[in-house]
């Protein structure tokens, strides 16, 4: 069990400070196929309407999304009723389950246990996870899966909480007007020639704006340079340099996850603290065309497809978006399915012509 727990951890890193649900989904279900000898997993979303869950990710023995079960009613099948009724389930006994839909499958395919977890969030499932085995799988391996499930509900939930926000005009403003918006006014200086940063690098100046808020911070500016974009402030000594520290540990490793620091620096006079993110400025993806909002795409698949046509591959894009190569393939797939093309040539072909991709 302490193995498992060990390769557990090695999988949850895998998509941490991701913000998309679906891929998170498809990293989590391949880890459990490539790392613990599952010999098939797949993980449903609840739909916001809780009418249906949506099949997200798929590996192992099977990978499509679209077949029998990409939608599930809830409370229908064992999927469902995991769903409804909020149950993990293990068996080692598949093929002699009356709730079976297919028992030649099962024998033929040897598949013998199957686990299903539902994930939890304020005691209502979000999604529900399934895995098969062609061994009998031990009580410990359940108890490893709710481990687990549980950091990818807490990841799941933060990517559906980020990708389900509407935008407002708030939303659309600069970041040095969101900024001042959240800590007040004339407690903001901005220096620099502002430009548009990727949605993760938004973000983390964002939180970190609404930590100072709660904090006493009395000036902050915001500094545009050639090659970096920093967020600094100035805040009264109400507790110690130690404590403050603790209180953004998180701030600290989310700016190195970005290729950036967090940096504080005390006064002579131990009554004031400096307190700034620095991060590599990375402008937003360009090459999008005015009218991508009639793609099917995502907004992040869109950034992989611009990054494409600009001749980059997996890896490149990745160091590019802070995402892994996993992610970057997974988003290339979802975009080869919507636009019903083959390869990637073709797709980048498509979005040119139908202008959601500039030339």
């Amino acid at each position: 069990m302490l193995f498992d727990l060990k390769l557990g951890g090695d999988l949850v890193r895998r998509f941490t400070g991701s913000l998309d649900a679906d891929a998170i989904a498809a990293c989590f279900t391949d880890g459990l196929v490539e790392q613990f000898s599952c010999v098939f997993a797949r993980l449903w979303l609840v739909e916001p309407d809780r009418r249906e869950l949506r099949l997200v990710a798929s590996s192992g023995l099977y990978t499509r999304l679209d077949g029998d079960f990409g939608r599930v009613p809830m409370g229908a099948y064992k999927v469902g009723k995991i769903a409804l009724n909020c149950i993990p389930f293990l068996s080692n006994r598949l093929a002699q389950e009356d709730w079976v839909k297919d028992r030649a499958w099962a024998i033929e395919n040897r598949i013998q246990g199957f686990a299903g977890l539902p994930l939890m969030v304020e005691q209502e499932a979000i999604g529900v996870l399934a895995v098969f085995s062609r061994e009998a799988m031990a009580a410990e391996f359940l108890e490893v899966l709710q481990i687990l499930s549980l950091s990818v509900t807490g990841a799941i939930a933060a990517a559906l909480n980020h990708q389900q926000a509407t935008p407002t005009e708030a939303d659309r403003r600069a970041l040095s007007e969101q900024i001042s918006a959240i800590l007040g006014q004339q407690k903001l200086s901005l220096l620099g020639t502002e430009r548009p940063l990727t949605a993760a690098a938004t973000d983390l100046f964002l939180k970190l704006a609404h930590r100072l808020a709660q904090l006493p911070c009395y000036y902050c500016r915001l500094v545009y340079a050639a090659d970096t974009v920093m967020l600094e402030s100035l805040l009264a000594v109400e507790t110690s340099p130690a404590n403050l520290g603790h209180q953004l540990d998180e701030f600290r490793s989310a700016a190195a996850a970005l290729g950036g620091q967090l940096q504080t620096y005390t006064g002579p006079d131990s009554k004031m603290i400096q307190v700034g993110i620095e991060l590599p400025y990375l402008p937003a993806a360009q090459g999008a065309a005015k009218n991508s909002a009639d793609s099917p795409l995502t907004e992040r698949e869109l950034d992989v497809l611009v990054l494409l046509a600009a001749g980059m591959r997996d890896r490149e894009i990745a160091q590019r978006l802070f995402i892994s190569d996993r992610t970057v393939k997974f988003h290339v797939k979802n975009i080869l399915s919507k636009l019903m093309v083959r390869t990637r040539i073709q797709a980048v072909f498509q979005a040119t012509v139908r202008g959601w991709v500039m030339e």
